[in-house]
Formats: structure tokens, C-alpha cells, sequence
């Protein structure tokens, strides 16, 4: 985060239990930069960056920019049931506390920078997952693109720069998005006499029944990539890369931009069909990558540099979003 501090105070480097790093530096513009990764605890690193947002704010800053790189509950963007939007109360915390800017990357939906009435800079870690299939994958000309259902557009935009099919998974569970596993439940839904009025009859949802994992696209001899933004629990994909094995694929790949890789999720990938799962460092994964040779890092810092630096300097942003479609 940048705020402007006086000129006379010396520079500073402050680092907080949660993680968070305050810097002082001195310049004809100096500002401090408050630059921030998400730790195991990730609510007691929120509250620690909405004090120190607010100690800014107090303190009369300038300006203040919030480099969050994954905007945590950033799945709860939707209203589900009589459910919550988490990461919109989030937003509304940040910009209460006096956050002026935000800096974070691939956000789970693009609406979610409709949340805050601030700037915020939703940048791109797609093209070093897209320069490491180049330069890491040998052949992989001979790959397709896989998406599973709710990543159909951003598989779509990896097939179209590397010039390479598409295939799509279909019918594997959500795991999410499912209402058996949420908790909204509770109490059970039980439909009896006295709960609606005798003389309305309310027709009821026919619940969902998903099929059988399929795939649609010709995998078989190929290497398969499958592209998603957020790898959390990974059931999901160890069952999508099962269902590649048996189709023909010969190697499977796993690009996600925020590898979470909670629980037991290195233990089951180390275990699993997959071959390498690829994330990026928005989050810190050191201890998964020393219970799985699998895991692969790609250093997406370079990015977030240059977004502070040009925004430091008044430079227009405009450089990190070309060639960024509206459906990337």
C-alpha cells in the first residue's frame, strides 16, 4: 500500500506476526508500501491489514494501495440460498478502513471489483502460466486444453494464445458450489401443512442430478492441461485426471494461479494421475511442495512490481491489461 508520510521521517521496515510488511521510504514523493501475503491465518492477517489501513488513514496518508495478490472468501461472491456474500462484506471493510487503491490478481469472478468503490487492479498471472507451457512442456504441441465446467472461459482463452484444442469435463461434482456440503441445510428443509398457507400450493425445484464425469473432445495419445484459477481441495481434479487416464491421455498437467492446497490435498496429488500441478507464489506453499515433488512454482512478483512502481509514479496501467480481452 503506498500513503504518503513526511518527508523528515527515516526509512522503516515493519513486520507484523501475520505476515505483513509496512515500508518508509524516503523519495520527493515518499509513501509507504504496505505489501501483503496471505498467511495459515488468514483472518487474523485481514484484521492486522484493516488496523494498519486505519493507522494509515488516521496518520492523514495520501494514499493508500492495498497489495492483496488473492483476495481471500473470494469464492463467496454469491448469494446462495439465504446464504452471505462474504468477500463483498470484505470489500466493504477495506474501503471503510481507508484502503484508496487495490492491487490483487485473478480474482475468482470479475465482478467482485464491483464490490469496492475504489480502483481496483485485477492483473494477470496467465501469461507466466502460459510462457512455463511453452518453455517446461517439451511437446506440447500435442496437448489440449481441458476445462472443467466453470473454467470454460479461461481454458478457452489459454487454447486460443497457444493455438491448441479444447476439451471440456462435464458432470464432475462442485465442490464449492454444492449445496449438500455448505451448511444451508440447517434446520432441514421438511415441508408440512402448517408451513405455507392451505389454500397455496407452491410448486418445488426438481433438485439437480449430475451425470456421470464425461469428456467432450478427443483427449487420447495427447497431453492434457487442465486450467482452473483456484486449486483448494483437489478431488475434483483427481477425479477429472482419472477420467483423462482412461480416455488416453498419457500426461496431465494442473495450471492454477492460487494454490491453496489445504488438507491433505499434496498427499492425494503425490498419490494421484496427475503429473505436475503448476501454481503461482500469490500464496505460500513452501510446506506442500516438501510433501509433494509434484507441486511447481511460477514467480509471478515481476508483475506486482511493476504495478507498484507505475502507480508510484503516476505511469498509466494500461501496459499490464493489453491484449486482455473482456471474456480473460
Amino acid at each position: 500500500m503506498f500513503c504518503v508520510a513526511p518527508p523528515e521521517s527515516e526509512a522503516k521496515m515493519n513486520i507484523t506476526k501475520g505476515g505483513l510488511v509496512l515500508f518508509s521510504a524516503n523519495s520527493n514523493s515518499s509513501c509507504m508500501e504496505l505489501s501483503k501475503k496471505i498467511a495459515e491465518d488468514v483472518n487474523t492477517t485481514i484484521m492486522e491489514l484493516l488496523i494498519m489501513v486505519y493507522a494509515c488513514k488516521t496518520s492523514c496518508a495520501k494514499s493508500i494501495i492495498g497489495v492483496v495478490p488473492y483476495f481471500p472468501y473470494s469464492k463467496q461472491c454469491k448469494m446462495r440460498k439465504r446464504g452471505s456474500i462474504v468477500s463483498k462484506l470484505l470489500a466493504s471493510m477495506m474501503c471503510k478502513a481507508g484502503l484508496t487503491h487495490l492491487i490483487t490478481m485473478d480474482l475468482h469472478q470479475k465482478e467482485i471489483q464491483g464490490f469496492f468503490n475504489i480502483p481496483v487492479d485485477n492483473l494477470r498471472a496467465s501469461p507466466f502460466l502460459l510462457q512455463y507451457i511453452q518453455e517446461e512442456i517439451p511437446d506440447y504441441r500435442n496437448a489440449v486444453i481441458v476445462a472443467k465446467s466453470a473454467s470454460a472461459k479461461r481454458a478457452q482463452s489459454f487454447a486460443e494464445r497457444l493455438r491448441l484444442g479444447i476439451a471440456v469435463i462435464h458432470g464432475e461434482a462442485q465442490d464449492a458450489e454444492s449445496d449438500l456440503v455448505d451448511g444451508r441445510h440447517s434446520p432441514p428443509m421438511v415441508r408440512s401443512a402448517a408451513a405455507i398457507h392451505p389454500s397455496l400450493e407452491i410448486p418445488m425445484l426438481i433438485p439437480k442430478e449430475k451425470p456421470p464425469i464425461t469428456v467432450v473432445g478427443d483427449v487420447g495419445g495427447r497431453i492434457a492441461i487442465i486450467v482452473d484459477d483456484i486449486i483448494d481441495d483437489v478431488d475434483s481434479f483427481l477425479a477429472a485426471a482419472e477420467t483423462l487416464k482412461e480416455r488416453g491421455a498419457y500426461k496431465i498437467f494442473v495450471m492454477a494461479t492460487h494454490g491453496l492446497l489445504s488438507s491433505d490435498a499434496p498427499l492425494l496429488i503425490e498419490e494421484s494421475a496427475i503429473d505436475e500441478v503448476v501454481v503461482t507464489n500469490t500464496i505460500p506453499h513452501e510446506i506442500q511442495k516438501l510433501q509433494c515433488p509434484k507441486i511447481k512454482t511460477v514467480d509471478i512478483s515481476m508483475t506486482l512490481s511493476e504495478a507498484i512502481r507505475r502507480i508510484h509514479n503516476g505511469e498509466s496501467m494500461s501496459y499490464l491489461f493489453r491484449n486482455i480481452g473482456l471474456d480473460d
